[in-house]
């Protein structure tokens, strides 16, 4: 075991000491160490239960002869931070959840580790750090909200989002408003649609790093505590046979992990976190390859926030397992990769119990959408590509006027104060991974599109990228950003830019010599942040089209 290098032999006395402190006994150090990263957080809801998961986990693993250590990770809540400059800590926060895992799991040399995640970063974040550790490993997801209830009427966290566009167009009373705010998120769990934290969870499942159908178990039902229990016993079996992640994962993992956000209408985050850990393990994938799986995948699940129903609901229908295996059917999957447990993906279907009559799951003969929720588009305005959901949108092509705005709080204004018209195309630039830093998500402001009507009549372009609840004809992650003299900086207001989905295309119409003026003339604003860790993720971040990770060196 590598932890008998920390804690066997006369010279590792010492080590010994310190851990009888905290209750070993004599037989303890013959048993395999397992870290257990916790990013609870009575801070908001969404991690709020991942104190009770992680002593059931704990109990799972003593259970099988493996003991495990919990520490802390933080973590930042998108939906509380959004619109605000706490917003440039998200992404941030994935690196830091990486960092945390990997530290510790080198720091007292585990055998294993285990991440405890719920809120959008922490399960990218969680997963980086256990790939980076080299030792078996397991990533579970908290689950998910429950629905909120409003006079029969089920919300999610999208609601109020974009009651407040609503609202500011005097389109509801202020009683409604208050409602919406008091009924959206009943409990613990993370929001509650296909947004970015569920996205993530089926994306863990299909790679294989956490067991298939346990991410998509409700946080407050029961059987989530009985399968975290289970999970402790997985992940013993993986530590006694030695079988890393590295050992399973392989470019048709990734593959896989694509198509099943392509089905679900999923978040346009999990391109930045799919490629950040591609490069963990040495997997080649580049953007590109989501635009080709998307284009050969359907979208066959009805998922908001473009949809009908809920995650708690396609739990309900027969959760993960019941979409694996409509993609399975299909030939959409390869369900010969291997998963945690040693078993192939097809092996841990089998067992799928569907609910009669649900309307949750279509199959890929007769989908909602024939091609998958996202679209990659390049052009003039980025030449190293951006990113579109277009499971949330009917339009694919839109000509307008950009209206131009360094920052999405200046943005947000004019949307609330009525200064944003149909046809206008809202460009909103400098909040990209160097520019913000930490490119936030810019749900504030398209909610509010949506929340004034506006939703179906604008389009919005940005170097920021979106929530998993946005909806619209909304394009992010502009590549190279406005920091960096990207084409997105020299737009000016009243530029017709060009959204032409078909033919994959991002263009603002401005003849090349007067774009080449206009760049001799471009003079980046200085840095927000010169020092500390926001100052060194600026400095050190790549380009969104390569998942925005932190280069080394």
């Amino acid at each position: 075991m590598r932890s008998d290098a920390l804690k066997s032999g006369v010279a590792r006395s010492p080590a010994r000491a310190m851990l009888r402190a905290v209750g070993l006994r004599d037989e303890d150090f013959q048993l395999p160490f397992v870290g257990v990263v916790n990013t609870w957080t009575d801070g908001m809801p969404c991690n709020f239960h991942l104190r009770e998961l992680a002593q059931e986990l704990r109990a799972g693993l003593r259970e099988a002869g493996v003991l495990g250590f919990e520490f802390g990770a933080p973590s930042v809540n998108d939906a509380m931070a959004m619109g605000t400059e706490a917003m440039r800590a998200s992404l941030i926060s994935r690196e830091v959840v990486a960092d945390a895992v990997e530290v510790v799991a080198h720091g007292y040399l585990y055998d294993g580790m285990a991440v405890l995640v719920g809120c959008d970063k922490t399960i990218p974040g969680g997963a980086m750090g256990v790939l980076r550790s080299g030792v078996p490993g397991i990533v579970l997801y908290g689950g998910t909200v429950a629905p909120g209830v409003l006079d029969g009427r089920k919300l999610t966290i999208v609601d109020p989002f974009e009651a407040v566009g609503r609202f500011s167009a005097g389109q509801m009373s202020r009683e409604e408003f208050e409602a919406v705010e008091r009924h959206a998120v009943p409990g613990a769990g993370a929001c509650g649609g296909q947004y970015t934290a569920n996205t993530m969870a089926l994306v863990l499942e299909a790679l294989g790093l956490s067991p298939v159908g346990y991410n998509a178990i409700p946080a407050t039902v029961p059987e989530k505590r009985e399968a975290t229990r289970r999970a402790g016993a997985i992940l013993a079996d993986a530590v006694r046979a030695g079988r890393t992640p590295r050992d399973f994962l392989t470019r048709q993992s990734f593959l896989n992990a694509i198509a099943t956000v392509a089905a679900t209408g999923g978040s346009t985050n999990a391109v930045l976190h799919l490629l950040a850990l591609a490069q963990e393990v040495g997997v080649a994938l580049e953007l590109d390859d989501f635009d080709r799986v998307c284009r050969r995948t359907p979208v066959i699940a009805d998922l908001r926030p473009w949809g009908t129903y809920t995650a708690w609901e396609l739990y309900e229908a027969g959760g993960s397992r019941l979409v694996f295996r409509r993609m399975l059917e299909a030939g959409l999957l390869d369900g010969d990769q291997k998963t945690v447990t040693g078993r192939t993906l097809s092996e841990e279907v089998g067992d799928l119990q569907e609910a009669p009559g649900q309307q949750v799951v279509w199959s890929a003969q007769k989908p909602i959408k024939p091609h998958g929720g996202l679209a990659v588009l390049r052009g003039s305005l980025a030449p190293e590509g951006a990113v579109i959901k277009v499971a949330g949108t009917e339009r694919m092509q839109f000509r307008g006027p950009a209206r131009v705005f360094d920052g999405e709080a200046a943005a947000l204004g004019a949307v609330l104060e009525g200064r944003i018209q149909p046809g206008d195309v809202v460009v909103i630039r400098y909040e990209g991974p160097k520019g913000a830093p930490g490119m936030p998500e810019m749900l504030s402001v398209t909610a509010a599109l949506v929340g004034r009507g506006l939703g179906p009549q604008v389009a919005l372009v940005t170097d920021g990228r979106f929530s998993g609840g946005t909806r619209g004809l909304m394009v992010g992650h502009v590549a190279p950003e406005a920091q960096v003299g990207g084409p997105i900086a020299l737009v000016r207001e009243g530029d017709p830019i060009v959204i032409d989905v078909e033919n994959r295309r991002l263009d603002v119409d401005v003849p090349p010599e007067e774009l080449e003026r206009r760049r001799e003339q471009f003079v980046p604003p200085a840095p927000r942040y010169r020092g500390g860790l926001f100052g060194r993720y600026a400095a050190l971040v790549s380009s969104a089209s390569e998942g925005a990770v932190l280069r080394v060196g």
